[in-house]
C-alpha cells in the first residue's frame, strides 16, 4: 500500500512568498475577527456591569465544559452589510461540549443594540437551525432581545416565521432547545423561550413580554409593572412560561447543564483527545497555498498536513489528476475525501463520479476539498460529452446520502462550485481559508464575455462602438465582479459557516466528524438518471 509523500521545500521563494501573503490575509481575518468581539458600546457594557450582570462571552464560557473546545459558526456575519449592526449580527453562536455532550450554543449579545435581531442575526439563525436538525444537536439558547429589528422588518419577518417552525420541528423529532433567559425578551424574542423544550428565567433578570407595559398601556389603556406583565416570577408562578426559577446567571446556567446531563438522550464524550495527528507541520499549510489562484500546487500536500498520521490512500491516482480521491482518517474516522486540483476534465469527473459511489456503498462520510475554476470547455471537450460527465457528478453529489463537509482553499467557480458541493448542495458544515473567491466566473472572464456581447450588439444594430466607454465599464464591471467573489463578501452574506485559519483545518473537522457519525451512517443506492 502506498501512501502519498510530501516533498514540500519550506526554503524555496515561493513558500515563502506564499507565507507572507496567507500571513497577511490570516491577519486581515483576525482584524475582522476582532471586530466581531464587540460587545457593544463603553455605556451598554458599564451598564450591564453596574447591574450585576456577567457579559455574553462570560456567560458561554461558565456553560460550556471546562477544557471543551469552542466552534464559533458566521462569525462575519453581516461584515459588509449597509445599516446592520456590525460582523456578526447581535449573536454569538458555536458548538461546543456541555456535560459531556455535543451542542449548539446560541447567545444573544444583550448589550448590543438589546441584542435585537437584524438581517445578518436571522440569517445566522436560519442556518443554526439547518445545522440543529441535520446533526442532531441540542440547542442551548442564552436569551436577551428585544426582538426584530424594526427597520430590517422586510427582510427578518419570514426568516423569523422560519426560525420558530424549526424549532417545532426539532422538537417533534426528539431534538431540544433549552432557552435560559438572563434579560428582556421581548416582542418575537419573546417566542424562543416559548417555543423551547426547556425554560430557565433568571429572578429579577427576565423579562418575557409580547408587548411592554408602555405599548399595553397605548393599546388597552391598562397599567402595569415589569413583574406583573413578564417577570420572571410570574412566569414561574402564574403563567408557566417558565419551568425552572433561578436564583441568579451561575444556577440558571448549573440548571441547564444538569438538564443535558439527566434528559438529553446523546453520546457522553469523556475526553477529546487528537488521536493520531498529522506528521506534518499544519504551519507549512500557509506556505503551501498559493498567493496567486492561478499558480497549481500538488492538493495531497495539504491533505496530509491535517489527516491521521498524514496517510491519504488514493484511488485511480495516475486517472483524472485534476480531482483527487482517496481515503484517510481524522480523529480515527474514516473519510473519503475528493480534492478539485484544477479544472475539472472528463476523465475527473467520471473518477469522481465512482467515488461518490462507492462511499455511498461503504457508508463512508466525504470531504469536498474545494479549488477549481470549473469544467473544461472548448469544440473537443463538448464534443467528448463534458456536459453529460459533469451532470453524473453532480448527480452523484445531489444523490449521496452519506454526510458531506465542504472546504474551500482557492477558487470556487461556476458549476465546479456545485459538482464540488457548494453551499446550495448542503453540506453538513462548510469552512473556507481567507483567500478564497466564488462566482459564476472569473471577473476578467466575466467583464471580457460582457465586452463581446455589447460588441456584437452593436454591430448588429449598426451603432458606433465608443471604445472608451466599453474600457470604462469593463474595469468597473472587474472592481465589482472582484468584490462579490470576495471572501468578505461570501461570508459576509452567510455562504459559508466561518472564515478560518488555514492552520486550525484539523480543528475544525475533527469537531464535525465527530458529530456526523453520531448517528449511524447510511449511503445512497439510487441517483438521478445517468446520462451516458
Amino acid at each position: 500500500m502506498n501512501f502519498f509523500k510530501s516533498s514540500i521545500n519550506n526554503r524555496s521563494a515561493s513558500y515563502k512568498s506564499n507565507m507572507k501573503a496567507m500571513k497577511g490575509l490570516v491577519n486581515e481575518l483576525n482584524e475582522n475577527l476582532k471586530k466581531a468581539k464587540l460587545l457593544g458600546s463603553e455605556i451598554a457594557l458599564d451598564r450591564a456591569k453596574k447591574r450585576g450582570k456577567t457579559l455574553i462571552n462570560e456567560k458561554i464560557k461558565k456553560l460550556i465544559d471546562t477544557d471543551s473546545p469552542f466552534i464559533e459558526l458566521m462569525p462575519l456575519a453581516g461584515l459588509n452589510h449597509k445599516n446592520g449592526f456590525g460582523p456578526g449580527g447581535t449573536t454569538i453562536c458555536g458548538i461546543a461540549f456541555v456535560s459531556k455532550k455535543i451542542c449548539i450554543v446560541n447567545a444573544n449579545i444583550g448589550t448590543k443594540k438589546g441584542g435585537v435581531v437584524d438581517y445578518a442575526t436571522s440569517l445566522k439563525n436560519l442556518r443554526l437551525c439547518e445545522i440543529a436538525k441535520e446533526n442532531k444537536l441540542t440547542t442551548i439558547n442564552l436569551v436577551e432581545s428585544g426582538g426584530a429589528n424594526l427597520p430590517d422588518q422586510d427582510r427578518v419577518f419570514n426568516n423569523y416565521g422560519k426560525i420558530f417552525k424549526e424549532m417545532s420541528s426539532r422538537s417533534k423529532n426528539g431534538i431540544q432547545t433549552i432557552s435560559i433567559v438572563f434579560g428582556n425578551a421581548t416582542a418575537g424574542g419573546a417566542y424562543f423561550p416559548g417555543m423551547s423544550d426547556y425554560t430557565i428565567f433568571q429572578e429579577d433578570q427576565a423579562r418575557v413580554f409580547l408587548a411592554g407595559p408602555p405599548l399595553v398601556k397605548m393599546a388597552t389603556n391598562e397599567e402595569s409593572s415589569d413583574e406583573e406583565l413578564g417577570g420572571a416570577k410570574m412566569h414561574s408562578n402564574i403563567s408557566g412560561v417558565s419551568d425552572f426559577l433561578a436564583r441568579n446567571e451561575e444556577e440558571a446556567i448549573n440548571i441547564a447543564r444538569k438538564i443535558i446531563e439527566l434528559n438529553i438522550d446523546d453520546i457522553c464524550y469523556e475526553s477529546f483527545n487528537d488521536i493520531n495527528p498529522p506528521k506534518f507541520d499544519k504551519n507549512e499549510i500557509l506556505g503551501i497555498i498559493p498567493f496567486n489562484l492561478k499558480t497549481t500546487f500538488d492538493i495531497r500536500d495539504l491533505i496530509v498536513r491535517f489527516v491521521d498520521n498524514s496517510e491519504f490512500f488514493e484511488f485511480k491516482e495516475n486517472y483524472g489528476p485534476t480531482l483527487v480521491c482517496g481515503w484517510s482518517k481524522i480523529n480515527d474516522k474514516k473519510i473519503g475525501v475528493l480534492a478539485s486540483n484544477g479544472v475539472i476534465f472528463s476523465e475527473s469527473a467520471k473518477k469522481a463520479t465512482q467515488f461518490i459511489q462507492l462511499a455511498n456503498k461503504s457508508n463512508i462520510p466525504l470531504l469536498f476539498i474545494q479549488n477549481t475554476t470549473g469544467f473544461m470547455v472548448g469544440k473537443k471537450h463538448e464534443q467528448n460529452g463534458i456536459i453529460n460527465h459533469g451532470a453524473q457528478m453532480i448527480h452523484a453529489v445531489a444523490g449521496s446520502e452519506v454526510p458531506h463537509i465542504t472546504l474551500m482553499v482557492g477558487n470556487s467557480y461556476g458549476a465546479g462550485n456545485y459538482a464540488m458541493c457548494g453551499r446550495s448542495f448542503n453540506p453538513r458544515f462548510l469552512f473556507t481559508y481567507p483567500n478564497v473567491k466564488t462566482g459564476v466566473m472569473g471577473a476578467e472572464q466575466l467583464a471580457g464575455v460582457m465586452e463581446i456581447i455589447k460588441i456584437n450588439s452593436s454591430l448588429k444594430s449598426n451603432k458606433k462602438i465608443d471604445k472608451r466607454k466599453l474600457n470604462r465599464e469593463k474595469k468597473n464591471l472587474i472592481a465589482d465582479s472582484e468584490k462579490k467573489a470576495s471572501i468578505w463578501h461570501t461570508t459576509s452574506n452567510v455562504m459559508d459557516d466561518s472564515v478560518i485559519d488555514p492552520r486550525n483545518t484539523r480543528d475544525y473537522l475533527r469537531l464535525c466528524i465527530e458529530i456526523i457519525y453520531k448517528e449511524n451512517i447510511k449511503g445512497s443506492d439510487s441517483y438521478g438518471t445517468f446520462r451516458m
